[in-house]
């Protein structure tokens, strides 16, 4: 959880300082539309990856997912903490309705 914490916040420097030669910053600056198109693939990617054998291509591709998935957090300005606490939310509503 901490390097997901340490991610936001270097993909919040890429966002405003937008270096040279960065994936991250190519995502950026293509917008909301290049940063759903690869949210788009790498969920893709994960569905076909679940159905092969291979753990290491799941955990690659899942991992692809996550980190475009934090970018489009960046992007809409939403932390990793706002999803935090909604799923805290609903694992706690769920549990006041047992």
């Amino acid at each position: 959880m901490e390097f997901l914490l340490k991610l936001e916040n270097l993909l919040q420097t890429r966002k405003q300082n937008l270096p040279e030669d960065s994936y991250t910053t190519r995502l950026f600056q293509g917008g909301l539309d290049r940063i759903l198109k690869k949210v788009g693939e790498e969920s893709g990617e994960v569905i076909i990856a679940s159905k092969n054998s291979s753990k290491e291509e799941l955990i690659h591709e899942i991992a692809d997912l996550l980190f475009h998935i934090q970018v489009l957090l960046v992007e809409k300005n939403i932390s990793l903490q706002e999803i935090i606490h909604e799923l805290e939310r609903r694992h706690f509503q769920k549990v006041q309705k047992q």
